[in-house]
């Protein structure tokens, strides 16, 4: 008799388990992202307007850089949307810092984001990535437009 209770009893917990979590084929509800920074539609086709930066390269290899070497660069763009563009903020590491327009940048107007990397306190080769963030917003997400570039280096200890 006391088998069969206790057969009993797991049997409910089990069921019971079992029906609280629905069934095994119930489709899931999971957060996505998208991984463009750029808007899901262009803005002229849904009627909005939105900057759209454009680059020339989002990725630079400096190639051999010894310890210590300082490198200039820039990553070039131009607002191929149909609002005015501004900057925010660019982020980086400590090793490098940003130059970039402070006005906003207008429709079909180039421009650029000057970067300088100091190599002094590196102890390895890999690369940097560097966060725009723009003070507008995607029109159809109405999340803030964040870019993202690159650049690598291979550093050479001498």
């Amino acid at each position: 008799m006391f088998k069969q209770i206790t057969f009993l009893m797991i049997t409910i917990f089990f069921g019971y388990n079992l029906s609280a979590q629905g069934p095994a084929t119930q489709p899931t509800s999971q957060p996505t992202t998208q991984s463009s920074t750029q808007p899901t539609t262009q803005p002229s086709a849904i009627g909005v307007k939105a900057p759209i930066m454009t680059f020339e390269t989002k990725m630079i290899d400096l190639g051999d850089v010894k310890r210590g070497e300082i490198r200039e660069f820039e990553f070039k763009y131009t607002n191929t949307g149909n609002a005015p563009l501004k900057i925010e903020l660019v982020s980086s590491c400590d090793c490098t810092t940003t130059e970039y327009a402070p006005m906003e940048v207008q429709p079909g107007e180039p421009s650029e984001i000057k970067v300088v990397f100091d190599s002094t306190e590196k102890e390895e080769s890999e690369t940097i990535d560097i966060d725009i963030f723009l003070q507008n917003e995607d029109p159809v997400t109405g999340i803030p437009i964040i870019e993202m570039l690159q650049y690598k280096y291979n550093l050479i200890k001498e």
